[in-house]
């Protein structure tokens, strides 16, 4: 459904949900239960800020059972190149045909400093991989036994770095590694989307999905500043929350015009809302987004 709405032009929606620190799936299946019809696919993170988590590839199954499209998000930084190949192979035999590549949050930004990381690959090379297998080429020798994957890859990038000339160059080479369409970081300000989208992504044939992040409070957006690397929430907002009587009200708020707004300038938005994927639904509503057909119903035999 995801890689359908890109090819045919459509403003396309993603979400993303955080797998539980445990082995009970229940409660993220229901927050992501309460998105069906209206999103295209949903995110499941893989040891975001190196904090332990349950296995993306794994939720990302549970997903497709209870009838919604997953985007696996699968990180270098905890495996080799044989746990990576083991993983998208896998992941492809599960149904699952969404990926997001990443490089990984360093260890030292998690809970377990003491952690060995592993960071053969990165994000560029994960995609050559990718590209490799959807090619039907064995990494060691010849082909692979049962033919090529079909596996639809994208990328990451942050509208918004300090260097342009760099995320000009880093997104360029993940284009040339087979990136399909690239999910950005939290995006705060139109202007920076409307430039990244214009004079990067545009003239490589990327469709960008504009980062939305939900703020709950002007304290919650002072720590994002202060503690997620590239995060550049504007004064103006954090004053904005502060004054308004329901701060949560008020964060939901401005991740809807953001959705609004930037309908206008790239092909989609991803949703953020870490530890309140509930109120995913009510930006939408606000945002006036209209809702998506769910994949239940476009299983049909044949």
């Amino acid at each position: 459904m995801l890689q359908q709405a890109l090819a045919d032009g459509r403003f396309a929606i993603t979400a993303e949900v955080m797998p539980p620190r445990g082995g009970d799936p229940g409660r993220t299946l229901r927050v992501a239960a309460g998105l069906k019809g209206l999103v295209h696919a949903v995110n499941v993170t893989d040891g975001s800020r190196a904090v332990m988590r349950m296995s993306s590839l794994a939720l990302c199954r549970l997903l497709l059972d209870i009838g919604l499209e997953p985007v696996l998000q699968l990180s270098c930084r905890d495996r080799n190149r044989i746990a990576l190949q083991a993983e998208l192979l896998g992941a492809h035999a599960l149904g699952i045909r969404n990926l997001l590549c990443l490089t990984g949050d360093p260890v030292g930004a998690g809970d377990q400093p003491g952690a060995r990381p592993v960071n053969e690959l990165e994000a560029v090379r994960l995609l050559q991989l990718v590209r490799g297998f959807n090619a039907g080429e064995d990494p060691v020798k010849g082909l692979l036994n049962d033919g090529p994957t079909s596996l639809f890859a994208g990328a990451a990038a942050d509208p918004q770095s300090p260097s342009w000339s760099g995320l000009k160059t880093r997104v360029g080479r993940k284009k040339a590694a087979g990136a399909r369409f690239l999910q950005t970081q939290m995006v705060m300000q139109p202007e920076a989307l409307k430039r990244f989208c214009g004079e990067i992504a545009a003239p490589l044939g990327l469709p960008v999905l504009a980062g939305v992040f939900l703020l709950k409070s002007a304290r919650n957006a002072a720590f994002v500043n202060r503690m997620v690397p590239g995060a550049l929430i504007p004064q103006a907002l954090i004053d904005r929350l502060a004054a308004a009587e329901d701060p949560a009200a008020e964060g939901i708020n401005i991740a809807a015009e953001q959705v609004a707004t930037y309908q206008s300038i790239a092909q989609g938005v991803h949703l953020m809302a870490v530890k309140a994927e509930e109120r995913i639904p009510m930006i939408l509503a606000k945002a006036g987004v209209a809702p998506v057909e769910p994949l239940s119903l476009r299983l049909r035999p044949g």
